[in-house]
């Protein structure tokens, strides 16, 4: 493999399916898709847009369910091969160790889940509602049982929080893309930076919405992976159509040091919705990554997206193939 990926343990099973004979993508759905469907829960009408993690010997996440009063909720979950789900009836209850911070922030909602471990614990980040306005809350857990909440990141309006798997130059660094108070028409990638998870700075432009198929706004994705050519981030693209959002995902690869730093960005999408339960659902033509896993020795890499904000499904590339193609691609 001629892409080095750093920091990661191996994960020699994780999810994987060979590229279909004859497929010209780099990226390639399941077979199997999706693999979550949006009444997996008595109390579901949705599950979508969440995050996995390894968890042990097996894997565990935080997922975005939906109720049938369409309340927005996260939810625990756990698995053996990180593709069949046993995800908690009920939603994660948030404990808040410091009284301010729970009379300031009581729970309101909250929706699209980032989760990643860094140091000691995982951190977990969403879309979390401050006086009923969307901002980026940060919580974090050692058990997966029970979960702490701190302080808000930011004030509103703000989504698509995505904290980096480690610090960079002692700081802890997230994506946060500064947004509105509904569907935001409009939106670029920034980075901040902290020294405690709770003060957040040095904010930084990372790129704004550029050709046909993210010309209207993007956003952060999965948690960004570490190799020798860069920091590989997949993201979401939005297009403004005569029949409204079109989300697709893409992927650049931005200076290790200086994560606000482009080095490549993939001219094209990677994948697009296409298929039916990517193009029919409660929102039509959305394809939105929110977490991947990646095998370090195989370079194996497992995405998985909201579908149509209904479903879940999974896609498949190879770190190494994924690398040279945005290179070759990048404007």
């Amino acid at each position: 493999m001629s892409v080095k990926i750093i920091g990661l343990k191996a994960l020699p099973g994780i999810p994987w399916q060979d590229k279909p004979a004859g497929c010209k993508d780099v990226i390639w759905r399941y077979s199997e898709n999706p693999i979550i469907l949006r009444d997996q829960l008595k109390c579901s009408n949705s599950i979508f847009n969440s995050a996995v993690v390894p968890f042990g010997d097996k894997y565990a996440g935080v997922f975005r369910v939906d109720d049938r009063r369409r309340n927005m909720q996260l939810h625990v979950g756990f698995s053996d091969d990180a593709v069949k789900w046993d995800i908690a009836e009920e939603r994660i209850d948030w404990i808040n160790e410091d009284p301010k911070t729970a009379e300031a922030n009581p729970w309101q909602y909250g929706y699209d889940p980032r989760v990643v471990f860094i140091e000691d614990r995982w951190w977990v980040t969403w879309c979390n509602s401050y006086a009923w306005k969307p901002t980026i809350g940060i919580g974090y857990t050692f058990d997966f049982k029970k979960f702490y909440q701190i302080e808000n990141a930011f004030l509103p309006f703000n989504r698509n929080g995505v904290l980096f798997p480690r610090k960079i130059n002692n700081k802890y660094v997230m994506f946060s893309r500064p947004s509105d108070s509904g569907h935001t028409p409009f939106g670029d990638i920034y980075i901040s930076q902290s020294p405690d998870m709770k003060y957040w700075g040095e904010h930084r432009h990372v790129m704004a919405p550029g050709n046909g198929w993210e010309s209207k706004k993007i956003g952060a994705g999965p948690i960004p992976i570490e190799t020798s050519e860069g920091w590989l981030v997949i993201y979401h693209g939005v297009l403004e159509s005569c029949n409204g959002f079109v989300y697709s995902f893409g992927a650049v690869i931005l200076d290790i040091d200086e994560p606000w730093k482009v080095k490549y960005r993939c001219s094209e999408y990677l994948l697009s919705p296409q298929k039916d339960y990517e193009c029919w659902g409660d929102v039509p033509n959305v394809a939105f990554p929110c977490a991947a896993l990646c095998d370090p020795d195989s370079g194996k890499l497992a995405i998985y997206y909201g579908c149509a904000d209904t479903h879940v499904g999974m896609a498949f590339a190879q770190v190494d193939e994924l690398v040279e193609y945005v290179k070759k691609h990048s404007y």
